[in-house]
């Protein structure tokens, strides 16, 4: 498979950064530093020192794979609901109007209270679909969401001491998060798919941050600013952390929300364990809070919940019917 190549590159170029001093307390400001200047240069870094147990991934990962190779009788269960919950079958998404559907499955969750209720006040709000067959999954999926979003709510805080903020700027409105966890299952790509196919097309995340727990297979490509396909190959025990485009948006920019893909080439199955984080639906995103009544925005104001409205209508064919 020749196509989609992606050039190695030396370490810094994504960075390697080590959040446990902003995780205690001890030396906060230096992390807040360096995760500045990641999210102002390519938006994409290492994270290690980000607390999630090698446990809890481990189990994660096993219930996924079983969920995944469990007869499709069993998965369309629980086919994804019309508020993004449950399982989303090979060719439910595509990043871009002209693309392919990508190559791949899905399970997707989100936030619930300790009863297993959630808000109704969004679309993207709904009950979460647990499949019977598999009765441990809930508990081990809310288990893992709970954990990866602690690391998500350590890395707003440091972005905001970056950016000068208070440290719980980004968290004023967070009681009831709109954040999505996914499995992510990508088999095999056979070559005779074609050079146009891609286990995820190239896009965009859509909402603040992205934290990605991704196996030892590989496949991630990232565009530099030359626009360059660049490889983020796995590195042991980190985590990968990308900014969106709602957080781009919230800081005018400042922050780069850049481009991805997935070209599974190894061979074998790839998993990934995805939390995609945003704050409750009526958080206003508008970058005058950020840098001052003075700042003239690149795009209006907007709630965080009617910007995921807008951009999931466009990729998903479950929101399209």
């Amino acid at each position: 498979m020749s196509y989609a190549e992606a050039k190695q590159v030396s370490s810094d170029v994504i960075p390697v950064i080590d959040i446990t001093s902003l995780r205690d307390g001890t030396d906060a400001e230096t992390v807040a530093r360096q995760l500045h200047a990641a999210n102002t240069g390519l938006g994409f870094i290492y994270i290690k020192g980000h607390g999630i147990p090698n446990e809890l991934i481990t189990k994660t990962r096993a219930a996924a794979f079983e969920f995944f190779r469990a007869s499709p009788k069993n998965k369309e269960a629980v086919r994804v609901s019309k508020s993004h919950r449950g399982w989303i079958a090979v060719g439910g998404a595509k990043m871009e109007d002209d693309a392919k559907p990508d190559l791949k499955e899905s399970f997707v969750w989100g936030y619930q209270d300790k009863t297993g209720n959630m808000p109704d006040d969004h679309e993207l709000r709904g009950e979460n679909q647990w499949p019977t067959f598999l009765p441990n999954m809930e508990n081990i999926a809310m288990e893992y969401f709970e954990a990866a979003h602690l690391v998500a709510h350590c890395l707003m805080q440091g972005f905001a001491l970056g950016l000068g903020l208070e440290r719980d700027f980004f968290l004023q409105t967070n009681d009831a998060p709109l954040s999505r966890a996914s499995m992510v299952y990508y088999p095999a790509q056979p070559e005779a798919a074609g050079k146009d196919q891609f286990g995820v097309g190239a896009h965009t995340d859509f909402g603040v941050l992205t934290v990605l727990c991704q196996d030892d297979v590989g496949g991630l490509q990232v565009q530099d600013i030359n626009g360059e396909w660049i490889a983020a190959p796995p590195i042991e025990n980190t985590l990968i952390v990308n900014v969106a485009d709602l957080l781009s948006r919230w800081t005018n920019g400042a922050y780069k929300s850049t481009p991805h893909r997935v070209v599974n080439r190894s061979g074998r199955e790839r998993l990934s364990l995805v939390l995609a984080y945003d704050p409750n639906p009526e958080t206003m995103i508008d970058a005058r809070d950020v840098f001052g009544p003075g700042c003239t925005p690149e795009n209006p104001p907007i709630t965080c919940g009617d910007y995921l409205n807008w951009r999931f209508a466009k990729a998903f064919s479950h929101k399209k019917a």
